[in-house]
Order: C-alpha cells, then sequence, then structure tokens
C-alpha cells in the first residue's frame, strides 16, 4: 500500500472508531450522581453534560474537551507511530488564557493519562509545564490508530473543583485494530502476577482488591508511587469515561484495597499502577460492572454483578 492510500485508509478507520465511539457515548446507561461517588475517585463532575441520560445525571470525567470554565487545548494532535515524539498542550481558562497554577495531588499539578481507543496501550505520563502554561511530554507509541489524552487537575483558583478533560489524539502509521482482551481475573507484568478481587459495580460503591506476588510469594513491600502504595483508571470500553480511583489506607502490600463506582453497567478496562524495587509496572485487566439489582430486576436481566474480571 502506497504512503497516500495508506494515510487514507487510516483516516477512514480512525472516524469510524471515533464515530463508533461518539455513539455508545450517547447509548449508555444512566450515570451515577457525583454524591454516590466514593471520595477518593476522580472522574465526574457536579455538573450536567448536554442531552440524554448525561443531562439528568452527572458525566463522568473524560468525554468533554471544556467543562467548568475550562477547555484542554491539544497543541499535537498527531504523532507518528514507533518514534519518539512531543505531546505538547495547555489548560485553558473561559478567557482563553493558559492556565499557570494548580492545586498539588498526590504529588503533582496534573496527571495525565494516554489510552488507544481499543484499550491495548496505555500511558500514565508526567508532563512538565512551561512558565506560560504549556505542558510537554515526550512519548514513544507502538501502534497506530486512535487514542485519547486525558488532564486529570485541579485549578488553584477559588473554589475550583477536580476536572478530567479530555481530546483526541492520532497516531499516524498502519493500523490495526486489536480485540479487546477478555475478561479474566489474573494479569502478568515482569514476572509479577496481579490478582483482582471484588466487583466493579454500576451506580453503587464497590471494593477492589488487586494482590500482588512474584515468583509464587506475596509482594509485602510495595513501594509508595505518587503518594500511595498503588493507582487505578478505569475505562469504559466504547467511549472511554475515566475514572481515577486512589487506595484506601493501608499497608504496602500484597493486597491494595481500592473503592471505586462505575458511573454505568457496561465493560471496563482496569490499569493498576504499583511501584516495586523502585520502579514503576502496569497491570491491566477487562471487568464487567452489571447494572445495579433493582435496574437489572426491571428490565429482567441478571445483574447481581460478578466478581472482577469475571463474567456470567
Amino acid at each position: 500500500m502506497n504512503n497516500a492510500l495508506r494515510t487514507t485508509a487510516f483516516a477512514a478507520a480512525l472516524a469510524a472508531t471515533f464515530g463508533a465511539a461518539y455513539g455508545v457515548g450517547r447509548g449508555v446507561d444512566p450515570l451515577v450522581a457525583a454524591e454516590d461517588r466514593p471520595a477518593g475517585q476522580h472522574g465526574g463532575h457536579d455538573g450536567a453534560g448536554e442531552g440524554g441520560a448525561e443531562a439528568a445525571g452527572h458525566a463522568p470525567g473524560g468525554l468533554q474537551i471544556s467543562d467548568g470554565g475550562y477547555t484542554l487545548a491539544l497543541g499535537t494532535p498527531v504523532v507518528p507511530a514507533g518514534a519518539r515524539s512531543e505531546i505538547r498542550f495547555a489548560v485553558k481558562d473561559d478567557s482563553g488564557r493558559k492556565v499557570t497554577a494548580y492545586r498539588r495531588e498526590h504529588g503533582k499539578e496534573l496527571h495525565f493519562i494516554l489510552a488507544s481507543t481499543d484499550l491495548t496501550q496505555y500511558r500514565h505520563l508526567h508532563p512538565v509545564r512551561a512558565a506560560d502554561g504549556t505542558w510537554s511530554t515526550p512519548v514513544d507509541l507502538p501502534e497506530a490508530g486512535g487514542y485519547r489524552v486525558f488532564a486529570d487537575f485541579t485549578p488553584a483558583a477559588a473554589g475550583a473543583e477536580n476536572l478530567t478533560l479530555g481530546a483526541d489524539l492520532a497516531v499516524s502509521g498502519a493500523y490495526r485494530p486489536a480485540a479487546l482482551p477478555a475478561p479474566a481475573a489474573v494479569a502478568e507484568v515482569d514476572g509479577y502476577r496481579v490478582t483482582l478481587g471484588g466487583e466493579l459495580r454500576a451506580g453503587q460503591t464497590g471494593e477492589l482488591t488487586p494482590s500482588i506476588s512474584r515468583n509464587g510469594r506475596p509482594v509485602t513491600d510495595l513501594e509508595p508511587y505518587l503518594g500511595a502504595y498503588g493507582h487505578l483508571v478505569a475505562l469504559r470500553a466504547g467511549d472511554l469515561a475515566y475514572l481515577h480511583v486512589h487506595p484506601d489506607e493501608g499497608d504496602p502490600g500484597p493486597v491494595v484495597s481500592f473503592a471505586a463506582t462505575a458511573p454505568s453497567a457496561g465493560t471496563y478496562r482496569l490499569f493498576l499502577d504499583f511501584k516495586h524495587r523502585g520502579k514503576v509496572r502496569t497491570a491491566a485487566f477487562t471487568v464487567r460492572a452489571a447494572a445495579p439489582a433493582s435496574d437489572a430486576e426491571g428490565h429482567g436481566e441478571s445483574g447481581s454483578g460478578a466478581p472482577a474480571g469475571h463474567t456470567h
């Protein structure tokens, strides 16, 4: 395939991917209200989204490029696959000025998450802010396709709340979409075995309890990473609605406990960051959040909720 044809095919595939994601985002179940979210969970806000079920509830994070008077301005909408490049962006206020003052949360002014729309690629990056409010971070993505970037932050302005804004990123190259990995309760990464217990619930707080072992032995000496013994990001398949959950207080392993509420029933990809022996590793899981029992009964569905990583 020549370069022009490859670029055209990629653009068409990318448009189809974003169109499907947009459609799914408008077709999901009603969303959980802000007061029903655990205190350590980011994603979602106290304002209503535009139209449909989201207007009656509260949109989860990452679905909007603008919210609460702030906009994510992505200065690098396209990067090449398989090559080191730089992503530049800024957060602008409702006057168009770049934001230069943020509240520090978990050791950072801003958390920057990047994921492919097929949820097979994931990065938790730590960009650097210039004095003028421009953020930048190096990135090397091996696979072409559609991606979504998320900026999770709290402006320093009085009364400002935590926001998660999202924007689309295209990675150029030969595009080969991958299937979402099947639900599983166990993930292997760099010789570590991570087993996910508990369940993710739609509209209700559930407890997720990943346990970590290495060479058959529990890891009991996890190291703090951004002020905690683990960080969990959940992305909803289809539209990539975003949840960022911090763990409950506890000992450094082998079990880390997270309280999380899914915004709707459906399939999610969970990414667990943990640090051991000086290195941060990421374990990924596919889970299904069942509808609340009352909703499931009303629709004649079996919805009592399967354990995380499993399905009936």
